[in-house]
């Protein structure tokens, strides 16, 4: 059974960086897209950010474009966002997803079977 945890989420200031890592095990991290999603108090969850496991491709919100970068690193089956640039409107808990293969529609919540248990960020102003 797949198991994705996350870590590096904390507190941070207007302008600030935290990189936050999402670790794999249980799946075949070669064969699996891995994303991010975020959930903000009274908000709907919302997909920030995903990576490919067909080409490496990245894809991103609108609303982080720019400011964030996910990678991984396959030989640790770690995969990172990190963000820069940071505003109070990204506090939420972000989640790491995973999927086999390549989904249709990367922001679609509906498209990954495995979820972390979240972390929390938190940009104070």
């Amino acid at each position: 059974e797949g198991q994705l945890v996350e870590s590096g989420g904390g507190l941070v200031q207007t302008g600030g960086s935290l990189r936050l890592s999402c670790t794999v095990s249980g799946i075949t991290f070669d064969d699996h897209a891995i994303g991010w999603f975020r959930q903000a108090p009274g908000k709907e969850r919302e997909g920030v950010s995903e990576i490919s496991p067909i080409d490496g491709s990245t894809y991103y919100s609108d609303s982080v474009k720019g400011r964030f970068t996910i990678s991984s690193d396959n030989a640790k089956n770690t995969t990172y966002l990190q963000m820069n640039s940071l505003e109070p409107e990204d506090t939420a808990v972000y989640y790491c997803v995973a999927t086999l293969g390549q989904p249709s529609r990367w922001y679609d919540e509906r498209a990954y079977d495995y979820w972390g248990q979240g972390t929390q960020v938190t940009v104070s102003s």
